[in-house]
């Protein structure tokens, strides 16, 4: 039975997991698409207009904002940043799940959108603060000051956790996974995400009365 595809929203605090458990839910099930945003910063080098991004201009994102073309966006460090609604829901009525790596404001703004009805969040917490600071630490990245400003947005992210649908203590990775695929294998099989349903209930409801 055909099925309508899931707007997949992970978030989490910088260094609980969530990027590397995205990638692994894509490489259990590769027909699960990234959300291309839009942003009116410049294209980099080596960066494809649609694949990476979706470039435009400062005007034409307003304008998309104005006629409710975003399902969310932001403004960054000057530039602003969103989601498309229209390949989303092109991509939903496919069948196609869409997988969204996004913060809590992100997040609550899809929540609210047209396509809330499709939506399934997930929340990811660290197992404890220092966890989460020696992960940030052991990717020798960032200076003591910027990770010292990541683990206080981090506290503010996490205290949004009670705004999602689902919440996973990642304190092992392949647990954490496992769990994943079970929640999104279930929610795919919720009662909204089945179009032909309510033609298979009629046409049983016409074989009983038919033989009655």
């Amino acid at each position: 039975m055909r099925r309508r595809g899931l707007l997949i929203i992970l978030s989490s605090p910088s260094g609980a997991g969530k990027s590397t458990l995205a990638r692994r839910l894509r490489d259990w099930d590769p027909s699960i698409r990234f959300s291309v945003s839009a942003t009116t910063r410049p294209a980099r080098s080596g960066e494809t207009d649609g694949a990476d991004y979706h470039f435009v201009s400062e005007p034409d994102f307003k304008r998309l904002v104005t006629e409710g073309e975003m399902l969310e966006h932001a403004h960054v460090f000057g530039n602003f940043y969103g989601s498309l609604k229209s390949p989303v829901q092109a991509a939903i009525d496919d069948g196609v799940d869409v997988l969204f790596d996004i913060d809590w404001q992100g997040a609550q703004q899809i929540r609210n959108s047209s396509l809330q009805e499709h939506v399934l969040s997930i929340f990811l917490l660290p197992p404890s603060i220092s966890a989460l600071r020696s992960r940030l630490k052991s990717r020798g990245q960032d200076s003591d000051e910027t990770i010292a400003k990541r683990m206080q947005r981090s506290w503010d992210e996490i205290s949004h956790w009670d705004s999602y649908d689902y919440v996973l203590i990642n304190a092992d990775l392949n647990g954490t996974e496992e769990k994943l695929r079970t929640i999104v294998t279930a929610e795919r099989l919720r009662r909204t995400q089945q179009p032909g349903l309510i033609d298979t209930v009629r046409a049983l409801q016409q074989e009983f009365e038919d033989g009655s």
